[in-house]
Order: C-alpha cells, then sequence, then structure tokens
C-alpha cells in the first residue's frame, strides 16, 4: 500500500474502503470483508448511518488500532456551530467505539462553516483529531477557508472520475498543500464506465479490470481514493492495483474522457443546497 503526507505529517493510505449507502445491516460484514482483504483506511459519515456497524468490525478485527486510518464526516450543524460541533464529533467517536479519529472531515460547505471549523481547529489541536479536512468544497470556497482561519484543511474530498477529473482543482490544492480525495471514483457506473471501449482497451492490454484501471488511474495522478463494495471478491480485486502502472499514453487518452461536469449534482444549485442545508441528524 503507497500513503500520501499530509499538510502536517500525518500518512494516509492512498487506497480505503468506502460505506456510502452500504445498509447499517451490511455494513459490519463489509468492513470485517475489507479490512481482512487488507484495507486499512475507512471512510464513513455520520450522515451514513453507519458509524457502530464500522466500529464493531474495527474492534473485532484484532487489528491494532494504531494500523488503522478511521475517517468520519461532520454533518451541517445548528446554532451554535462551534458547539454542536464538538458534541457532532463526540457522538460519532461514541458510535466508532474510538478514543480519536485520523481524520474529521466537514461533510457540507454550508451553514455557520467557520464555526464548525474553529471547532475542528481545536480537536485536531487537542489531538482527538489526527488531521482535519473538508469535503465538496470547490475551488472558491476552499480558498475562503484557508486565507480566513489558521489550519489549512488536510484533505478536500470531492467528486472525482474519468468523467469529471478534477485537474485544475487538483492542481490549486497540490499549491495549498491540500490532499485531493476522491468520491464516487467509479461514477457509479454511470456512462457505463465498466463496459466503456476505452477504459475496457486499457485494462485488457495489462490483463486487469476496468475498475481496477481506474483505481490505478486515481492513484497514479495521486488522489486518494475509497472504493465501495459488498462482495470479498471485488475487494480483493480493488486493492490489487500496485502491480501494474498505465503509460503516458493511456493517461492522456483517459484524460480525454473528461467532460468537466458532475454526473450526480452541482453543490452550488440553489435546490440542491438549500436541501443538504435544512437536513438534520438525530445525533
Amino acid at each position: 500500500m503507497r500513503n500520501v503526507t499530509l499538510n502536517n505529517g500525518v500518512e494516509m493510505p492512498i487506497l480505503g474502503f468506502g460505506v456510502y449507502q452500504i445498509p447499517p445491516e451490511q455494513t459490519e460484514q463489509a468492513v470485517s470483508e475489507a479490512l481482512a482483504a487488507g484495507y486499512r483506511l475507512l471512510d464513513t459519515a455520520a450522515a451514513y448511518g453507519n458509524e457502530e456497524a464500522v466500529g464493531r468490525a474495527i474492534r473485532n478485527s484484532g487489528i491494532p488500532r494504531e494500523e488503522l486510518f478511521v475517517t468520519t464526516k461532520l454533518w451541517v450543524q445548528d446554532a451554535p456551530a462551534q458547539e454542536n460541533t464538538r458534541r457532532a464529533f463526540e457522538t460519532s467517536l461514541t458510535k466508532l467505539g474510538l478514543d480519536y479519529l485520523d481524520l474529521y472531515l466537514m461533510h457540507q460547505p454550508y451553514g455557520d462553516v467557520y464555526g464548525q471549523w474553529r471547532a475542528l481547529e481545536d480537536l485536531t489541536r487537542e489531538s482527538r483529531a489526527k488531521a482535519i479536512g473538508v469535503a465538496n468544497f470547490h475551488a472558491d470556497r476552499l480558498v475562503d477557508l484557508i486565507v480566513n482561519n489558521d489550519v489549512v484543511p488536510a484533505v478536500n474530498q470531492i467528486e472525482t472520475h474519468p468523467f469529471f477529473q478534477r485537474t485544475a482543482d487538483q492542481e490549486l490544492m497540490r499549491v495549498h498543500g491540500v490532499q485531493i480525495q476522491s468520491w464516487g471514483g467509479f461514477a457509479e457506473g454511470r456512462n457505463n464506465l465498466f463496459t466503456h471501449p476505452l477504459l475496457s482497451e486499457i485494462a485488457e492490454k495489462h490483463g486487469k479490470s476496468v475498475a481496477q484501471v481506474v483505481l490505478r488511474w486515481l492513484t497514479q495522478r495521486d488522489v486518494v481514493a475509497i472504493p465501495k463494495s459488498v462482495r470479498a471478491k471485488r475487494m480483493a480485486e480493488n486493492i490489487d492495483v500496485f502491480d501494474f502502472e498505465l503509460t503516458d499514453d493511456q493517461m492522456a487518452a483517459i484524460a480525454t474522457l473528461d467532460t468537466g461536469a458532475s454526473l450526480f449534482f452541482d453543490h452550488r444549485d440553489p435546490e440542491m443546497v438549500t436541501w443538504l442545508a435544512k437536513r438534520r441528524l438525530d445525533a
């Protein structure tokens, strides 16, 4: 497994296991199988509703805590945001059954992001979270957060896949010392990703699957990826991407697939902003 070094010196695996949209009743088994396959980066969120199941899998794995890299995410908090952010953090930590987080992300760029971020800064100063970051922040929001606060986000987790490659975003993050992380790396199969002629041709040349080519493409770009699966065979396949390398020509060919637009939704769309910002969790 390759690691990336975050802007505060913390090392993070470049390939991990995500649990978005895995039902809580299936999550414990899925995470247990992922850990058995060799994954050490686990990515969940308060909004996913499966933190407790992730925590059970961690406890039952017998893997020393220091060998794992656990991420969860803060949902939009009611005012006072700074106080409620700490409450939400403690709730997530209790559900996971952990003493600290390796990475705590602000899940959405809405609400009192500065109050939320100040609370995250306090958590990292107290070593309750080894690193803090954000998700779904476009370039302007990310730079605004950076220039108006003390701690630069270590990570920005954003939609990144062959059809929405985020190269300009990645370069901006590189300049500011922020690690790009992909969600939706397989585009949830949209645009016929798994049977795409170009990706299939490259996969055949390497004796790999299209999924492995996509993950290799991401990691070769130094993008942290967190593929999801509930099948042990696919988990093992997804982590087996470090024994081949895409050529410059193949990387250039994949670059031509970029549409420059989301395949899901725009975090700047007023209706989506309203829906996400008004959603509240019970925690």
